[in-house]
């Protein structure tokens, strides 16, 4: 490669990382970062683009949004989920398996790629950890699955919560690949139960899903979770983290040695029970939005790192599915993949974190976490060019009518903020620029199994599990001789 030549420059810029802020240009060249600099080192180039008096961080990564294809095209779809990824500084996204037909196996797999050629971010899909999937999971890693995705309890798609034995053998067999397993960690017995109740007392106002999901359920869930993890040698990922209750284990599971690695969302971060009244069933999400002592927690254990990163659980519906009487009725999540980044630089505006600890939990520590790193989540030589080109003083107002997702509906309407990705750009090419959809981008995304390299398996106690003790009795019992007998 010639890196005296390069296809763009980007130049008058400061570039952020997680540990540090510089002024410094950046040359792209076949979608690679060639060069980071002073502007008199930087090559000739095809295209100078001036963003002087903007910051240049490296594009975030959402590891759980659902894109609802197949099977839910009406809520969203490949193309315009990832539209509003792109319009909101994301670069690549983790897509989750709760589709229809779910990822279960190499088929649906198949499936779920061929959808994703239109996507315009980098992607990596989940591959579902089921009850009756087991015998399907080795394929599935072989396909190229970028983690595996435990439904511990009920949500959206109402796919069946595994038993803790078949959670067990899964953890096992992907223990041996190294890949992370992300879990919904919730029990679905008790949700049921006290939902159940609720629905026959006539109780069924928004702040009824809290009480529907009290804290309890994911205290239980991250604990047994952990203690499967740990015996197995797996990798998990707590996703959405709602409560402070729920890491006093995650913190116990990390002291005992278990790779865990948790996230919240800007709607546990930003918004609490006060809410309910003012956007009513639009909130209703799993696990829910709690009280303001659980956000006060949440940022501070973000601050601390306790939980690792920023993810978004973008999860659409149609208005007329959010709006209903009864909060039990009401379809569960929101759109969230376009929003991310403008309400948390809002924050960093305001002096809650900065602008290095915000690009840590948005791209650097996903990108470690999932194996990623060093090719994403970084602006430097070698990585690739997947950068939000960030103007902090931009003022805008969030307008469900104007989101790119189908899903024209967010409890965070009217809501101001400062500061906005003004361009997108994933391996060097521009998705979003002048916060305009770049639309002959489409399709440019690619799955992210062509550069993720997770840490060495370390799989435990893997002569105690169930495959294993069955292969070597059946090749025990192949290597015992036939007796010969005759006949009189």
């Amino acid at each position: 490669m010639n890196t005296f030549y390069a296809d763009t420059v980007l130049t008058g810029g400061t570039v952020v990382s997680d540990r540090m802020s510089m002024r410094a240009d950046v040359a792209i060249r076949d979608g690679i970062v060639t060069a980071v600099g002073a502007p008199e080192t930087m090559p000739m180039a095809e295209e100078r683009v001036d963003v002087s008096g903007l910051y240049l961080i490296p594009g975030a990564i959402d590891v759980h949004v659902h894109f609802r294809e197949p099977g839910y095209t009406h809520k969203e779809d490949w193309e315009t989920g990832s539209a509003a990824a792109a319009m909101g500084g994301v670069t690549t996204i983790f897509e989750m398996p709760n589709t229809d037909p779910p990822t279960r196996s190499i088929v649906e797999l198949r499936g779920k790629l061929a959808c994703a050629r239109k996507s315009y971010v980098d992607f990596g899909i989940y591959g579902l950890l089921a009850e009756d999937n087991l015998d399907e999971i080795p394929g599935l890693i072989d396909g190229g699955v970028a983690a595996f995705k435990c439904f511990m309890g009920n949500t959206f798609g109402d796919l069946p919560s595994p038993s803790t034995g078949a959670m067990l053998e899964g953890f096992q067999i992907i223990a041996r690949s190294g890949l992370r397993i992300s879990l919904h960690a919730e029990t679905a017995s008790i949700m049921a139960r006290r939902q159940a109740q609720l629905e026959e007392a006539g109780l069924c106002a928004p702040t009824d899903h809290i009480a529907s999901r009290p804290d309890v359920v994911a205290v239980e869930a991250v604990g047994r979770a952990a203690a499967l993890a740990q015996w197995a040698g797996a990798r998990i990922h707590i996703l959405h983290i709602s409560s402070a209750a729920e890491l006093v284990p995650l913190m116990q599971a990390r002291a005992r040695g278990v790779d865990v690695t948790g996230e919240t969302c800007p709607h546990y971060l930003l918004l609490d029970r006060s809410d309910y009244a003012r956007v009513g069933s639009v909130i209703r999400v799993n696990p829910p939005v709690r009280e303001r002592r659980d956000a006060a927690a949440l940022w501070d254990a973000l601050d601390a790192g306790m939980i690792d990163m920023i993810a978004t659980d973008h999860a659409p519906h149609t208005p007329e599915e959010k709006r209903q009487s009864n909060i039990w009725r009401a379809d569960c999540g929101f759109p969230g993949v376009e929003t991310q980044m403008p309400l948390m630089l809002t924050e960093v505006a305001k002096g809650r974190m900065t602008l290095e600890r915000y690009v840590a939990i948005s791209s650097a520590v996903p990108a470690r976490k999932f194996g990623l790193w060093p090719a994403k989540g970084r602006i430097a030589v070698g990585a690739d060019a997947d950068i939000a080109v960030i103007d902090p003083t931009r003022r805008e107002t969030i307008e469900a009518r104007r989101l790119h997702s189908r899903g024209k509906i967010t409890p965070f309407e009217g809501r101001q903020t400062v500061g906005a990705p003004v361009h997108t750009l994933v391996r060097g090419a521009f998705v979003q620029r002048d916060r305009q959809l770049v639309a002959e981008r489409r399709g440019h995304g690619l799955s992210v199994s062509r550069i993720q390299r997770m840490p060495d398996p370390m799989p435990r106690n893997d002569d105690q599990a169930i495959d294993t003790i069955i292969a070597m009795a059946q090749r025990e019992a192949e290597s015992v001789p036939v007796a010969l007998t005759t006949s009189a």
